[in-house]
């Protein structure tokens, strides 16, 4: 109980710090521990909507508002740094999260079920993709159309989509950036 208290005072201080709500605190909190403490996806209003973080990496959905950017990599360092310090155990509420939408996703997801819960989610338009580092496993649905790649010894711990008329993936690791192209496919043997 003394670690929830905490929490609490945690995100309460944070949030008036940097002048967001701390729904907006427990929404990164949350996704920090669904990326084990390194990575963060969430969609939260005070951030723009859709927005991400991993240490050397922020992104908000107002994609050029520096000051916003700021926040978050402040507010995501300090609790990235408390998770490490107060290892918890995984709490209901913070299994898998679409990255569009603001709440858990128990059922009905998209990936094959003996997958289990992906440590990260993310969707834009046409195109999801899910993250399994246990299975060592990335999943993409496309249009509809689903892929299995095997991930290998990288530790996925951001993503980065682009925008043009080819919407491709790229991936961080530890090794650098991952192109989806650079991984074999697992579900084509």
């Amino acid at each position: 109980m003394a670690n929830a208290s905490k929490e609490a005072e945690l995100t309460g201080r944070l949030a008036r710090e940097h002048g967001v709500s701390e729904g907006a605190v427990m929404a990164i909190l949350q996704a920090l521990r669904r990326g084990h403490g390194t990575m963060a996806q969430f969609s939260h209003p005070d951030f723009g909507g859709m927005s991400q973080w991993s240490s050397g990496m922020t992104m908000v959905g107002d994609m050029f508002n520096d000051s916003l950017r700021a926040k978050l990599n402040a507010i995501a360092g300090e609790l990235s740094a408390h998770l490490r310090e107060q290892p918890a155990e995984q709490r209901p509420e913070d299994t898998a999260v679409s990255y569009r939408s603001a709440g858990p996703r128990h059922t009905g997801s998209w990936w094959p079920q003996e997958f289990g819960p992906p440590s990260s989610v993310g969707s834009q338009n046409d195109m999801r993709y899910a993250v399994f580092p246990e299975k060592r496993r990335l999943i993409i649905n496309d249009h509809g159309q689903t892929k299995i790649y095997d991930t290998g010894d990288h530790q996925i711990s951001g993503v980065s989509q682009g925008q043009s008329a080819e919407s491709t993936l790229t991936f961080v690791s530890q090794h650098g950036v991952v192109r989806v192209s650079d991984l074999e496919r697992a579900d084509a043997r």
